[in-house]
This record gives C-alpha cells, structure tokens and sequence, in this order.
C-alpha cells in the first residue's frame, strides 16, 4: 500500500478554542484529498494552569474541531503531546496533528516500486521563503 509523507504539526491557537478559519481551511485540503487527517489531539490550558487533552475518541464538537474527518490511529504519542502542553500559555491552546500527503502516495509508491526511497525531507520556514522571495522580486 502506497503511502504519502506523514508529518505531524502543531497548531497553537491564543484561546481555548481552534480558530474556525483555521478549521475550515484544514477542512477543504482534506477535502479536496491534498491530506489525510491520520490523528489529531486538542490540548488546552486554562488561565489557572489546568491542562486539558482531547482525543478523536471522546468528540471534538465542544472545540470547533468536529467537521474534522480524522482517521484517529493513534499516532500522536505521550512526548508529542507533553512537548505541545509545555509550549502553551495559560488561556491558549493547540491542535496536534498527524497528516498524510496524500497528494504524493503515487509518487511514494513509484519511489518504493523503483527500489528508492525519500533520502532527505527538509521543511523550509515560511519567513526563510518569503525573505528569499523579496530579494528576488527586488532585484
């Protein structure tokens, strides 16, 4: 079975709620089959310190996250989720999420069919392209 790149993300969110744009946007790449959602956790810190952990399994209606198709695996482990509840400030929260690119599992397949596989996946930061992309358009 042929398979895309998986990643896992973090979204942080300055309340105790995923934003709805963000949910929406989320929601149309799944749908348009660019993603697929493999698991995803909702983790909140309310302003007194208490932290709240929310998995596909118990609903995530209450957190605006509910349109959300998630194939809930079970991906996201204890160090993945320790890592997103320390970053998070009293009153804010995070959307952690394993995704597949689903847009590649030809390509991923061709690659392992061909005897190869991926050698190096190298994220760029957004603000590195963005400055690249200036100094190209001012020269």
């Amino acid at each position: 079975m042929a398979i895309g790149p998986v990643e896992l993300l973090v979204l942080s969110f300055p309340s105790e709620r995923a934003d709805p744009a963000v949910v929406a946007s989320v929601q149309e790449v799944v749908a348009s089959g660019f993603v697929t959602v493999l698991d995803l956790v909702f983790v909140s810190k309310s302003m007194d310190g208490e932290v709240r952990v929310v998995d596909v399994s118990e609903g995530l209606d209450e957190h605006g996250l509910a349109v959300l198709e998630v194939q809930g695996q079970a991906l996201i482990s204890d160090d993945d989720l320790e890592l997103a509840t320390d970053t998070l400030d009293p009153g804010t929260s995070a959307v952690v999420i394993v995704y597949e690119n689903s847009w590649a599992r030809k390509v991923s397949g061709a690659i392992a069919d061909a005897g190869g596989e991926l050698t190096l996946h190298v994220r760029i930061p957004r603000d590195v392209v963005e400055a690249a992309l200036e100094n190209a358009m001012a020269e």
